[in-house]
């Protein structure tokens, strides 16, 4: 196909046009007017959050009494100092404890060196930080586009492995919040999908696959931490913005409950070792000594038995967040290498002059201690073999300090055999939105194979030329921040798809600089077909990239992606979009383009991601994946934003969650606005029928009513006894301290003194009942780890037959959708899923049960789950629009 020089300009004008149309300013309450939730309550002032107190302390219930009881045992053994040095991190970066500091435990507890303290950077994706020979596996968001549970178990049992064998306690992930409520927010890849459902079944098969591997999973962040501005007040400020508090998300009860907290009572279910509190406010009080948060609906109603621990630099205080169910502080110091810290040897002071308990340490302690059990760390652990901030061989045991020069690194190979799983999920998770008379897939004999994009090549630097991948150079296979790991090399799309063709004796060329026009244009008017390869990128706050601050300032396109699809496409009637990105893209027209013949989605792939993609391409694997989340036509059809703008003065930013549980999908479905491509979506090389849907009522349903947890709690324990003399605390003589290390001893007899503030002796602070270690009673939505066992009762079962009618074997997500009926309840939401793999002209049958929690509202008076008397009805299809099969619960 020829256009005319001009006709080619204005395509490139229209291009650019879309690309700045939605630069436009974002609507500066985060929710746009016509999202609002019918829901009243969700926009009523939710900017208090209730005080809570005492923090509950563990019990070993559910699957949890054995790593008790050897906790119990072990705390029972431990000093005053020795307890301190499990709760507080020692400093960043200071890479090495020193050995003085429990070597006497270990002697004395017969225990292997414990290394729950140390801050190294871990990282859910995989070993730490810098470290080398590991593995890179694809993003949370493209395993929530497999959904397969047993490839996220998988993928969990693998990166656990690798954390174990490079020496790691604990795994910093996988993540649940972001959930994902703005398609801008930063970090939403590392989490799996804004539907709490899929995402909550994902978490707690990932994090049963961490842990049985022997590596404590750290879920974070808790909670409603959905985007990077104004996540940290200094952070904030060293971009510009004048604010004295990080942001506040203002959420009310239901909606805490029905959306932002269902995958996290999953992970709580599944027996998570760790949670990390985030950076935010919730309703005007910081996540890691917010008491609601982390005594009332973490360890009361959800009955966690393992450990908080802050995320870095997000506590704010000392005795306060103690009380108010914090466990651990990492990495220890109140700013990094500052040398002082909230607990530490402040935190010795406080148990010596009471404003802490004795029984508030103990707990924090044996949770600490009993998640060590728990995952098995006694058998699986492996000495540390890295170093957290370098990758060369010899350095400084103390990073920050410069002293003690060693071997840090002994370069430990871990990756086993992970490429192959990593390929697997690259494919199975890249998603086929658009074939065009069977475009796809290409046979590899193509007489000219044209490859177009900066995202089809290698990043010039090398794949880890940026520091944290905080830059978009070349192909993207992972995004930036703290989340990111060293790739041990990255297969690139241009090099997997020369690979296919050339092995064919094919003609192949590519360009992989995208503003190259002449050339491109000239290339694609000889392709038989072009492939085109575009991405958008985002990451953690602390790094920008391109002015992206984190997140991302649009929902278009990078490195003039649409441009370079358009002109491609006006010259090549066959060409194939490939979208590397970290969530939503706007489309444009592309779906109907004639042109466009093929769309897929490939998310962020990993090492694997050339392999991956052409896997697909060439039919090997045949497309299954749907998408974990909405692409919609306009950045505002979403209805939720960001807030880039500070809008309370130099005061805490304040987000009103005023869209209630009205994000991606159910948005769209609640305003009637129809997307391009839906939540769930997702094409195949074949074709599926439904037939057949069966719902039938369990016995559970006939002989078990709901019975509210009732009853009071033990009395809070306590383990040993100390000494109250300040002269036992001081420095020992034989140690030489490491500059900037957090010790938890004493400088002065003298507790004031030693305390170095102002006010000390006023307790006034001290929370009412904040200190009684007398029975609790229990709340009514408690009962076990992850809630009162009876909400997970089965009370329905739903059948339907799925068939194979096309003629190549395949893989059919099927999904289930329930409307709750009430007239603040989205028109539907997911419930359940199973990836079906079925040979043509075959048929299987879809099973999933319905739990009492998946068919009740949260109710905000007796506050526990409650099932309305409003009808309800199951959906089943292929997609959240797609919905062929329907039934009503009797």
């Amino acid at each position: 196909m020829r256009l005319t020089t001009t006709s080619l300009f204005l395509l490139a004008q229209k291009a650019l046009q879309q690309d700045q149309n939605n630069a436009s300013a974002p609507f500066p309450a985060a929710t746009y007017p016509d999202a609002v939730s019918p829901d009243p309550a969700a926009s009523v002032s939710a900017e208090f959050s209730p005080p809570y107190y005492p923090s509950p302390w563990g019990t070993g219930d559910g699957t949890w009494l054995d790593a008790y009881a050897k906790a119990r045992d072990f705390v029972s053994q431990l000093t005053l100092t020795e307890k301190i040095n499990l709760t507080t991190g020692v400093g960043h970066p200071k890479a090495g404890l020193p050995k003085h500091v429990l070597t006497g435990l270990a002697r004395r507890c017969k225990i292997k060196y414990v290394k729950l303290l140390t801050p190294y950077k871990w990282h859910e994706f995989l070993t730490p930080g810098t470290a080398d020979y590991n593995s890179v596996f694809p993003a949370g968001v493209n395993v929530a586009a497999t959904f397969d549970r047993g490839l996220a178990y998988a993928r969990g049992v693998a990166m656990g492995a690798e954390q174990r064998n490079k020496g790691s306690d604990v795994q910093l992930g996988p993540v649940a919040g972001p959930l994902g409520r703005s398609p801008e927010g930063g970090r939403n890849w590392e989490g799996f999908s804004p539907d709490p459902v899929l995402t909550g079944i994902l978490i707690g098969q990932t994090i049963q696959g961490i842990q049985s591997s022997g590596v404590i999973a750290c879920v974070k962040h808790f909670i409603a931490n959905e985007q990077e501005h104004f996540r940290q007040q200094p952070e904030a400020q060293g971009y510009g913005y004048n604010i004295n508090e990080a942001l506040s998300s203002n959420i009310d009860d239901a909606t805490m409950h029905e959306l932002y907290m269902w995958p996290f009572a999953d992970a709580v279910r599944a027996g998570v070792g760790s949670f990390m509190c985030s950076y935010t406010q919730v309703n005007n009080s910081y996540g890691c000594q917010n008491s609601y948060l982390l005594n009332y609906l973490l360890k009361g109603e959800l009955d966690f038995q393992g450990f908080v621990m802050t995320d870095w630099q997000a506590q704010h205080a000392g005795v306060s967040t103690a009380l108010a169910g914090l466990d651990m502080s990492m990495p220890g110091d109140t700013i990094f290498n500052s040398g002082r810290s909230y607990w530490g040897a402040n935190l010795t002071i406080a148990l010596l002059n009471g404003t802490v308990p004795q029984w508030r340490l103990d707990d924090m302690v044996t949770r600490i201690i009993a998640a060590w059990y728990y995952v098995g760390r006694d058998n699986a652990s492996v000495p540390i073999n890295f170093d957290s901030w370098t990758t060369d061989t010899f350095g400084y045991q103390h990073f920050f300090a410069k002293q003690n020069y060693r071997l840090i690194n002994e370069h430990v190979d871990v990756r086993d055999e992970h490429a192959r799983l990593i390929r697997q999920i690259g494919s199975a998770s890249t998603v086929l939105l658009k074939n065009t008379d069977n475009a796809l897939p290409l046979t590899g004999k193509e007489k000219f194979t044209a490859v177009f994009g900066s995202d089809a090549g290698p990043n010039p630097y090398g794949p880890n030329g940026c520091p944290d991948r905080g830059c978009d150079n070349g192909t993207l296979a992972m995004a930036w921040g703290s989340g990111a790991a060293n790739f041990p090399y990255l297969v690139t799309p241009d090099t997997a798809i020369q690979n296919e063709v050339v092995s064919n004796n094919g003609v192949y060329q590519s360009i992989i600089d995208d503003y190259a026009g002449t050339q491109i244009l000239q290339l694609a008017s000889q392709a038989s077909v072009a492939i085109v390869f575009v991405n958008a990128d985002s990451g953690e706050g602390f790094i920008t990239v391109d002015g992206n601050e984190g997140d991302r300032n649009n929902l278009t396109l990078w490195k003039g992606g649409d441009t370079l699809i358009s002109n491609v496409s006006a010259t090549c009637n066959n060409t194939i979009v490939v979208i590397h990105s970290t969530g939503p893209v706007l489309l444009g027209n592309y779906s109907d383009h004639p042109n466009i013949t093929a769309i897929l989605w490939a998310g962020l792939p990993g090492e694997q991601s050339g392999n991956s993609i052409a896997d697909v391409l060439y039919g090997r694997v045949n497309p299954g994946a749907k998408l974990p989340f909405t692409l919609a036509r306009t950045r505002e059809d979403y209805g939720t934003d960001l807030l880039y703008i500070p809008n309370n003065g130099v005061n805490a930013p304040q987000i009103a969650f005023t869209e209630g549980v009205f994000i991606d999908y159910r948005s769209l479905d609640q305003r009637n606005v129809t997307p391009i491509y839906e939540f769930g979506y997702g094409i195949s090389y074949t074709t599926f029928s439904y037939s057949d849907l069966r719902i039938t009522r369990t016995t559970g349903y006939n002989n078990s009513m709901y019975n509210p947890t009732m009853g009071y709690t033990t009395p809070a324990p306590t383990y040993g006894n100390f000494s109250t003399d300040p002269s036992d605390y001081q420095l020992p003589a034989n140690i030489t301290p490491v500059v900037g290390y957090i010790y938890p001893y004493l400088n002065s007899t003298d507790l004031a003194t030693a305390a170095n503030t102002t006010g000390y002796g006023d307790n006034s602070f001290i929370p009412p009942n904040s200190h009684n270690g007398s029975a609790q009673p229990l709340l009514p939505a408690a009962g076990a780890p992850g809630g009162n066992p009876e909400l997970y009762d089965v009370l329905y079962q739903v059948r339907a037959t799925i068939t194979n009618t096309g003629s190549i074997a395949g893989e059919e997500i099927v999904q289930l959708y329930l409307s709750l009926g009430g007239p603040y309840d989205p028109p539907k939401v997911l419930r359940g899923f199973e990836r079906l793999s079925i040979q043509p002209g075959q048929s299987t049958t879809f099973a999933a049960d319905l739990t009492r929690r998946d068919i009740s509202n949260w109710d905000t008076t007796s506050q526990n789950w409650v099932i309305s008397n409003y009808s309800k009805t199951v959906y089943v299809g292929m997609s959240s629009r797609k919905l062929p099969l329907s039934g009503t619960l009797n």
